[in-house]
């Protein structure tokens, strides 16, 4: 997937976990980078596990909204904010 390809992807999980975790969005810049790092966490568990993350949209968009829920949920651990 192009540079370009791998930023919609990870605005699109950034939103949609956004709207897992929280309800809401983040906003735009907010949703990105939750969603890049979301995407290298996901990835990183996915190959924890031995499965495959593949190269295009639908399998990176799931893990990368997974690694983004992940981080979003670890973050209100953190920050003690209760999230929905």
């Amino acid at each position: 997937m192009s540079w370009i390809g791998t930023i919609i992807v990870s605005l699109l999980a950034g939103c949609i976990a956004g709207l897992i975790t929280r309800g809401k969005g983040l906003g735009f810049i907010w949703n990105l980078i939750v969603g890049l790092i979301g995407g290298s966490i996901g990835g990183a568990l996915v190959e924890l596990f031995g499965l495959h993350r593949g190269h295009t949209f639908w399998p990176q968009l799931i893990v990368s909204t997974l690694g983004a829920v992940v981080l979003l949920w670890v973050w209100g651990l953190i920050t003690k904010r209760r999230m929905r």
